[in-house]
């Protein structure tokens, strides 16, 4: 089942973090923080104006972003975990 997010909202999946550090210790469960950086997997069709017309989002699937660590919904598609937020909670793309 596809899933289409409405108008300025996309569907990230976060990007695990290493479970290592520079120096080779293995990071617990317990000690790591959210990811902030994730892919982008679907987008909404744009921010709709007062006079009516949408403005396109920057951002496309498959898009690699950073973003706020407590920004966005977490929702769960089938298996999978996901953020649902808006483009403003973007802060960056990973070029």
């Amino acid at each position: 089942m596809a899933y289409r997010p409405l108008h300025d909202r996309i569907i990230v999946q976060r990007l695990e973090e290493q479970e290592r550090t520079a120096g080779g210790i293995i990071i617990p469960d317990s000690a790591k923080e959210k990811p902030q950086q994730g892919k982008v997997i679907a987008v909404g069709t744009g921010i709709v104006l007062k006079d009516g017309k949408t403005v396109a989002l920057q951002l496309k699937p498959g898009d690699r972003v950073l973003f706020n660590k407590y920004g966005g919904t977490e929702i769960k598609l089938g298996n999978e975990e996901y953020l649902i937020m808006r483009e403003d909670d973007i802060l960056a793309i990973v070029e």
